[in-house]
């Protein structure tokens, strides 16, 4: 929601009332109360017309919604079903109605990450693996940092090559968190975890302990490992790096691999490679790809998994900082 979506919404429940405004926000997820609540004690100075257009937007808004939707999962996975067939419909009517089957770590998400960290702290790392991927990315991380170094890597790891969550899966934490869904053997088994949702969780977490995760998994499976770090930064991540950062990649690489990489560059990107660059090194380059012609994507994608790789070893050696982590000291 933007700023802007924020402030209306704000408006429109400072206007309901005390009672209305509390059955609305438990409608609502820890970070979009926290998120409304900051934007309703930021209101001030609101004038009579702004809280009237709000209310008169609102008001032609709801008078388009229809009861339909209501008490429809049933519906939902008979048209599904009907229209994909049962195998291609069963990994996405679990996505859409997975919530039905997590009510109970909905507790979790409300309560501070060294509570949640202390209640999962001794249980089985695939257990915490299960717990934390049903939580926001920021909170998980949150809980992880928390735990001690050999269950974090261990956890993450697991994370990482989780694809699914087993109905014995959510029996397991029923017990645990004494109020998770109990399962079934007839409910299919709801994608959770994977690649993505281990790279999500560690862009929240200090650099230092993020290099001690990646080099545990690297002990486990390097190709796996280099699967998440191609996936935690990608080649147009590159216009976040300050200048003189691409000014020392642009020293360590090829400019026959920067040709091709830049071929599948966003203009963005380029004309920051070119502003780092000397006059007639940019000029020299913006003619080099004029002429190249055509690349095959898989060249492409090669050349910038090169420069990629260097960029990670100017990382490693203190040389870059690389952005978006969760650790904000400067050394």
């Amino acid at each position: 929601m933007t700023d802007h979506g924020l402030k209306k919404s704000a408006i429109l429940l400072m206007s309901l009332g005390e009672m209305e405004a509390a059955a609305v926000f438990k409608c609502l997820s820890p970070k979009e109360v926290e998120k409304l609540g900051t934007a309703m004690s930021h209101l001030n100075n609101i004038t009579r017309d702004e809280i009237e257009s709000v209310l008169e937007e609102f008001s032609t808004q709801a008078q388009g919604k229809t009861a339909l939707g209501q008490d429809s999962a049933e519906y939902i996975r008979t048209v599904l079903i009907n229209a994909l067939g049962d195998q291609k419909a069963a990994g996405l009517i679990d996505r859409i109605l997975q919530n039905n089957d997590t009510r109970g770590i909905e507790d979790l998400k409300w309560m501070d990450p060294p509570s949640v960290a202390e209640l999962i702290k001794y249980e089985h790392p695939q257990i915490i693996a299960t717990i934390l991927v049903h939580l926001e990315r920021e909170q998980a991380s949150e809980i992880l940092s928390l735990l001690p170094e050999r269950l974090r890597n261990d956890t993450l790891l697991r994370i990482a090559t989780l694809d699914s969550v087993q109905p014995h899966a959510l029996r397991e934490l029923n017990d645990v968190l004494s109020k998770l869904l109990s399962g079934s053997n007839n409910i299919r088994k709801a994608p959770m975890g994977g690649v993505r949702t281990a790279v999500e969780i560690l862009n929240f977490m200090p650099a230092s302990q993020e290099s001690n995760v990646i080099e545990h998994i690297k002990q486990y499976d390097e190709d796996f490992a280099q699967q998440i770090m191609d996936e935690m930064f990608i080649f147009d991540d590159l216009i976040d790096i300050d200048e003189r950062g691409i000014q020392l990649l642009l020293r360590e690489i090829e400019s026959e691999s920067l040709v091709i990489a830049l071929k599948g560059a966003q203009e963005e990107l380029r004309n920051k490679i070119f502003k780092n660059m000397s006059q007639r090194a940019a000029d020299a380059l913006q003619e080099d790809l004029e002429v190249k012609g055509p690349v095959r994507l898989s060249e492409v994608e090669a050349a910038q998994k090169e420069i990629l790789k260097t960029l990670r070893q100017l990382a490693e050696s203190g040389q870059i900082i690389l952005s978006g982590k969760g650790d904000d000291n400067l050394v």
